[in-house]
C-alpha cells in the first residue's frame, strides 16, 4: 500500500515539475501569456502621468500604493497602432530584470497551467522584430497563445530608460 502512494505522489510531483502557470493576454488579435511569477497583480488602467523625453512604448508613471511604477505600453513596444483603452485594457504588473513596472495590455484573458509538452518551440519562420522575446508557442484546443520572455521585451536600453524614469 505505501509503495502505491509513494508512485502517486512522486507522479504528482512530476506533473508539477513539467507544468507551468501562465496568464494569458490580449494584444491587438493575438493571444500571448507570461509566467505568472512575473506578474503581482492586475489592474485597471488610472491616470498615468506623462513623462517628457522618454521613449513613445513608455506611457508615464503611476502610484500605486506609494509606489511610483513605470507603464510600458506594450502595443507600442511591438510596433502596433496605438488604441484608445477600453473596459478591457489592463495594466498588469509585473517584475522585469528587478524592477517593478507596469504593461498596459487590450485585455487579461485567464490564467492557465499548461504542461510543457504543450510547449513548441518559435518556427525558424518567424524572423524580425519581436523573434527574440519569444519562448515558444503553446497549443491549445483551437488557439495558439505565444509565450513571451517578459525579461527580454525590455532590453538593457529600455530598462536604462525606465530606471531613469522609474
Amino acid at each position: 500500500m505505501s509503495t502505491t502512494v509513494t508512485e502517486s505522489v512522486a507522479g504528482d510531483a512530476a506533473e508539477n515539475v513539467a507544468s507551468e502557470q501562465l496568464v494569458g493576454f490580449r494584444l491587438d488579435q493575438e493571444e500571448y501569456g507570461i509566467a505568472i511569477t512575473k506578474v503581482q497583480e492586475i489592474i485597471l488602467v488610472g491616470e498615468i502621468t506623462r513623462v517628457p523625453q522618454t521613449p513613445d512604448y513608455i506611457k508615464g508613471l503611476i502610484n500605486l500604493r506609494s509606489t511610483v511604477i513605470p507603464i510600458v505600453d506594450l502595443r507600442r513596444r511591438f510596433g502596433l497602432r496605438e488604441q484608445d483603452a477600453t473596459d478591457e485594457t489592463r495594466i498588469m504588473v509585473v517584475n522585469v530584470l528587478g524592477k517593478t513596472i507596469g504593461i498596459i495590455v487590450d485585455a487579461v484573458s485567464e490564467v492557465l497551467r499548461i504542461s510543457h509538452n504543450q510547449i513548441a518551440p518559435p518556427p525558424p519562420t518567424v524572423a524580425g522584430l519581436g523573434r527574440e522575446y519569444l519562448t515558444g508557442l503553446v497549443k491549445l484546443e483551437s488557439r495558439l497563445l505565444i509565450l513571451l520572455d517578459i525579461d527580454k521585451i525590455l532590453g538593457e536600453e529600455e530598462a536604462g530608460s525606465i530606471a531613469a524614469i522609474g
